[in-house]
């Protein structure tokens, strides 16, 4: 293990442990208020974008070594462009909040794969490729929801209890 992957993977490896903890908070939270766009819901919806932007912030941060992470820096983008879009779109209604989050987990789905593949050589990265490519297939069963007339917020919980596995995944996994 290179000296910029024995200092990479403890940072990586706290950071995945409390991105698995948020998710699942998260989607305790949003479950319970998943019914209608109200203000605990729509704060819950904004939140975890901007938990992404942060967690990426981190992550740049941790592993710069002197070459730049473009997706890492995409992903903080999208992810801040998806709070906001959010934030606009609760104004619309839920089928509205399913197409700005279906788009976001379809793009940042497909970032998180290259990364993914990217860090093949850490480990425990898999679980990220696997997660990249399962949020690209869930992001656009969102935006196929948002056409339906029972459109419900409540596949976003257990989308964020999957992610927050595969970090958790990553975490146990990651350097060995």
């Amino acid at each position: 293990m290179s000296s910029r992957t024995a200092t990479l993977a403890p940072t990586l490896r706290r950071l995945y442990f409390v991105r698995f903890g948020f998710a699942l908070v998260w989607a305790g939270l949003l479950f319970t208020s998943a019914s209608q766009l109200g203000p605990v819901s729509v704060t819950l919806l904004v939140l975890y974008p901007l938990f992404d932007v942060a967690a990426a912030v981190i992550d740049l941060r941790s592993s710069q070594d002197g070459k730049p992470a473009p997706g890492l820096y995409v992903n903080i983008a999208i992810s801040a462009l998806a709070g906001i879009g959010l934030a606009f779109a609760a104004a619309s209604g839920i089928p509205a909040v399913l197409r700005v989050w279906g788009v976001w987990a379809v793009v940042s789905g497909l970032v998180q794969l290259v990364v993914g593949l990217g860090r093949r050589k850490l480990g425990g990265q898999w679980a990220m490729i696997a997660s990249g490519g399962i949020s690209t297939l869930a992001g656009t069963s969102f935006v196929l929801q948002a056409a339906q007339p029972d459109a419900s917020l409540v596949n976003l919980a257990g989308y964020a209890v999957l992610g927050g596995l595969f970090f958790l995944v990553s975490a146990i996994r990651i350097g060995r």
